[in-house]
């Protein structure tokens, strides 16, 4: 992909350029709607397959812009496979896939909500929370957005002036060449599994990043023994300079909580950017009730301001970079199929950290002091919520 042609300025940030790997993969780094505009673009140009997978696909103009291209792609003979999660799009307007189903799109509906629709054992408190787009199998995004106005910003709806948000703060990663086949096989395990209803097991797909690997796949599936989690305190547990993290919803497990503090005191760099505003208000009261702890163990915490913060990544080391879907709390760990990818590269680690640089711009940071020093009312409300974080 061309950099240069999806260079963008939001919030005085420049798209970077594409970094290519060993192997001849690409990587591009993508904030905010340039990466579904990245999507829209490679989609407009596929000649045989698109599968996109998302866990909202909303009813808004950005969606509707979506349907119409996918539909003219499926008529013009182009196979076109959309999966989507039923609690995700439970308010989006259903005549979206019936117009796509019409026009020759393979639909699949990720765990029905009424149980007479589903095949197998009814799991309507596990969902498909990835976010995936893969073109001709040789282009795939992944990151933490979906398909709707506050993703893809005012770019899609322009035209019309109608958008009057802001977009949301969001990471996309696009792939090109061939590492994206393990993106390919993911979701062809996904696609089966939500056919058949079978084992969730069967939607998992793991591609381990190695020591001499560039590239790692983690296609999760719900699990009491979450394959999230556990990668998660691995690479901090690796961590030997830094552990940078971005994500919307933090309210983890005790056992994280626990390698994050042990890394700062060890004299890694762990630094945290979270929601100052955020659409799910008792995880950002869960999350701040684990601040105090966090900041005496030296952990660094910054709340980003002016925009919903949705992204989920992590830079460790200056040398791996982690973009995906999956948020640190126990949805993500137990209940979601989350897909995350790992790259092995300097040059990607230096701009995710640039980015995160960037957001601290826009962002607060949280002192010990200060924060003993917050109203009592909110210490008591922080700790409520840090005891519903499981159901949360």
């Amino acid at each position: 992909m061309d950099g240069a042609a999806i260079t963008g300025t939001f919030e005085d940030w420049v798209t970077p350029d594409p970094v290519m790997l060993n192997d001849g993969t690409t990587v591009q780094l993508l904030k905010d709607g340039q990466a579904l505009r990245a999507a829209y673009d490679a989609i407009l140009l596929a000649r045989h397959r698109i599968c996109v997978e998302m866990y909202i696909f909303s009813s808004d103009e950005a969606g509707r812009e979506f349907v119409a291209l996918l539909c003219r792609k499926a008529r013009s003979g182009v196979r076109v496979f959309v999966l989507y999660d039923a609690f995700g799009c439970h308010d989006t307007d259903p005549e979206l896939f019936s117009q796509m189903r019409a026009c020759g799109v393979r639909l699949c509906e990720f765990h029905p909500l009424a149980p007479w629709r589903y095949r197998g054992r009814w799991r309507i408190t596990q969902r498909d929370h990835r976010k995936l787009v893969l073109v001709d199998d040789q282009m795939a995004q992944v990151g933490g957005l979906n398909v709707g106005a506050e993703y893809a910003g005012p770019w899609i709806v322009h035209r019309r002036r109608r958008y009057r948000g802001r977009p949301w703060r969001d990471t996309g990663l696009v792939l090109g060449g061939p590492q994206v086949r393990h993106l390919v096989a993911a979701f062809a395990r996904i696609w089966r599994y939500a056919r058949r209803g079978t084992d969730p097991a069967a939607a998992e797909h793991v591609v381990p990043l190695t020591p001499e690997g560039a590239l790692g796949v983690l296609a999760a599936a719900p699990a009491r023994r979450s394959l999230v989690a556990a990668s998660l305190r691995e690479l901090v547990a690796s961590a030997r300079q830094s552990v940078w993290i971005t994500v919307a919803y933090f309210a983890p497990t005790d056992a994280i909580i626990d390698a994050l503090c042990a890394a700062a005191r060890r004299g890694v760099a762990v630094r945290l950017m979270l929601p100052g505003v955020s659409d799910v208000p008792l995880l950002r009261l869960a999350a701040r009730a684990f601040y105090a702890r966090l900041l005496a163990a030296g952990v660094e915490i910054f709340e980003r301001r002016g925009r919903m913060l949705h992204a989920k990544t992590l830079c460790l080391d200056g040398t791996v970079s982690v973009i995906g879907s999956a948020n640190l709390d126990y949805r993500s760990f137990e209940s979601n199929c989350e897909l995350s990818v790992a790259v092995r590269s300097s040059e990607l680690a230096r701009q995710l950290q640039t980015l995160y640089e960037h957001d601290v711009r826009f962002s607060r940071r949280i002192t010990l002091a200060n924060w003993r020093r917050r109203p009592w009312l909110d210490a008591l409300l922080q700790g409520l919520a840090k005891l519903l974080r499981p159901w949360l």
